[in-house]
Formats: structure tokens, sequence, C-alpha cells
């Protein structure tokens, strides 16, 4: 038996509530929980139901739901969240990444896109493959350019090179073959590359990269990487 995974869905629309929980049931590996019509109520049955992964509306009432992923990321034993958005350059959708979600989803995705995303996250990955994600991160960090952390000298040649790849939105499984290297060793690179930078996941190295200019707008390569 494949393990279920547990599910709230966020959305102020009737409609959408119901057309999600009915379409994630019918999947032999996954349960939905609860549904939330705004995000002050998301955060207070995810507390309760402790599902695996949120499905995130952005445009809520009496809590948005970037403040409610930002609530749900500072919890113990904090959900994934998957947030969910109608339109593909919605301005809202890098704060949410940057309060904690893994991930994004626009809501016309087919059925099939939309059960492979909230698989992908419910594993610990985050949902960066889509060539949407990767211009909408670089559209808005390009705008709040910072300096390059220090941080980044505690990274070894190779998770340097990880990161930059982990940045362009490949997947483990892409990194190893444009590496020549095991999967089981890039895992652990990116492993590593996240412990020494302090970051949760995936979205935060990708976030990192793109604000301290190490990669820019089109997945160029930004500064170069400091000696030491």
């Amino acid at each position: 038996m494949p393990e279920i995974l547990r599910l709230l869905v966020a959305d102020d629309q009737a409609v959408v509530r119901m057309g999600f929980t009915a379409m994630l049931d019918s999947q032999p590996d996954m349960s939905v929980v609860g549904t939330a019509q705004d995000g002050q109520q998301a955060v207070r049955m995810a507390r309760e139901f402790k599902p695996d992964v949120v499905l995130m509306d952005i445009r809520m009432p009496v809590l948005d739901g970037i403040e409610a992923t930002r609530q749900l990321s500072q919890g113990e034993a904090a959900p994934k969240v998957l947030v969910l958005t109608t339109f593909d350059l919605d301005d809202y959708v890098y704060d949410a990444l940057r309060a904690g979600a893994s991930g994004f989803l626009l809501k016309d995705a087919t059925p099939e896109e939309i059960l492979a995303a909230v698989r992908v996250v419910g594993a610990g990955e985050a949902l960066l493959a889509p060539s949407v994600t990767r211009r909408l991160i670089a559209e808005f960090a390009s705008r709040k350019r910072l300096a390059v952390p220090a941080e980044l000298d505690r990274l070894t040649p190779r998770e340097h090179e990880v990161l930059l790849h982990v940045a362009a939105g490949l997947t483990n499984a892409e990194i190893a073959r444009t590496l020549c290297l095991a999967g089981q060793t890039v895992k652990s690179h990116v492993s590593s590359m996240l412990f020494k930078l302090e970051l949760r996941d995936r979205v935060q190295a990708v976030i990192l990269a793109y604000e301290s200019g190490l990669v820019v707008a089109g997945g160029a390569t930004g500064p170069a990487r400091p000696a030491g």
C-alpha cells in the first residue's frame, strides 16, 4: 500500500474546493482531510488535522494565502504549501514563495499536472521545473537585488555548481545527467548546500541565487563565486 498523502484544500470559491477535493480523493494515495474558505480557517485546520500538503489559494478573505503560508511555515511540523493561482505572472506568487511555499500551480493546469504537482511537493521536493516558475522568480527577484551572502563561501566548487543548476530549475535527475554524477551523489550535494546556506528547501535556494545576482533572468550566471 502506498503512503497516503493527507491534503487540505484552501480556496474561497466553493466550486474550486469541491472540484479539487473530488479529483484528489479519487486517487488511492491521496486523502483530503479538510477544506477551508479563507486563510485563517486554513491555518486553524492545518494545525488541527496536520496535512502533508496544503493547496493554498492566494486571494482569500479574512487572511490571504501569503500570510497563511507564512504562519504555517513558522509552526512545528509545517506542512508543504502548494500555492494555487489564476495567473502565471501573479505579483503575489513571489511573495508566497518567500513566505515558505514549496511551489505554485496554475488553476487551469490539467488534472494530470495537478496530481503530479501534489505528489512532487508531498515527496518533499520543490515544484520548480516548469519554465513559468523560473520566469516568475527571475522577474520578481530581479527587482530585489541583494548583496552576495557570505555563506556562499562555505560551499565547495561542486556544491556551488549544483546550486546554479537548482536555480535554473533542474531536477536532481537532470543535474545528475548534466554533471555525469550518480543521483544519490547529487541528492547529497543538494542537502549539504541547503544545510550550509541555512535554507529550508530548493525554493529558498532559487530565491537566494536570483536575489544575490548569482543567477540572472534567463538562467545566465551572474557574479563569479568568491575565491576561498
